[in-house]
């Protein structure tokens, strides 16, 4: 039976508040509603991350993944078991897997559906900041959602390409 949880992490839960539970607190409702980008510039703070992402799907997913929350995506393994390391591949390594970097290149939708498949998420999920940033969450890779963010809008491509070596290089280490 797979170990699921680690001893002394989270157990697996679901959110404390359902998805339109605003009468519970109306003061974070009337915060978001009047002033969205304040309430994710405080969630971003809160999670340690730039003010910006606060108000993106990657900082719910890397809350989900962290706190062990259920969603679509299953957490096997919390952050932390892991020693914090780099991506193994450089973000413009391409010479080390020309094969991915082509497939990157020539037909971008098919890696990021590849990615999301290894990762057990929907397709069209594989080619976003959210997937990347939960994969470095997952494998304790260092780096921030704002680096995540700067990578894919300065060249989606890389980065992506970058996280498919990675991943297969953790598939032949047996630790995917």
């Amino acid at each position: 039976m797979p170990v699921t949880n680690q001893p002394g992490r989270y157990p697996a839960t679901d959110f404390q508040t359902g998805l339109f539970d605003c009468a519970s607190d109306c003061s974070t409702c009337m915060y978001g509603l009047f002033c969205y980008p304040c309430l994710g510039c405080s969630i971003a703070g809160d999670m340690g991350e730039f003010c910006l992402c606060g108000t993106n799907m990657a900082i719910r997913s890397v809350y989900r993944t962290k706190y062990n929350i259920n969603w679509i995506m299953a957490v096997t393994n919390q952050p932390g078991r892991y020693p914090a390391t780099d991506f193994q591949t450089g973000l413009l390594d391409c010479g080390s897997d020309c094969s991915t970097c082509m497939y990157g290149l020539f037909c971008y939708p098919c890696l990021g559906c590849s990615i999301a498949g290894d990762m057990g998420e929907f397709c069209l999920c594989g080619t976003g900041m959210a997937i990347r940033s939960v994969y470095r969450t997952k494998y304790n890779i260092n780096g921030s959602m704002c680096n995540d963010y700067m990578t894919y809008v300065c060249c989606s491509i890389c980065g992506t390409c970058q996280l498919k070596r990675d991943i297969e290089l953790r598939k032949e280490q047996g630790t995917f």
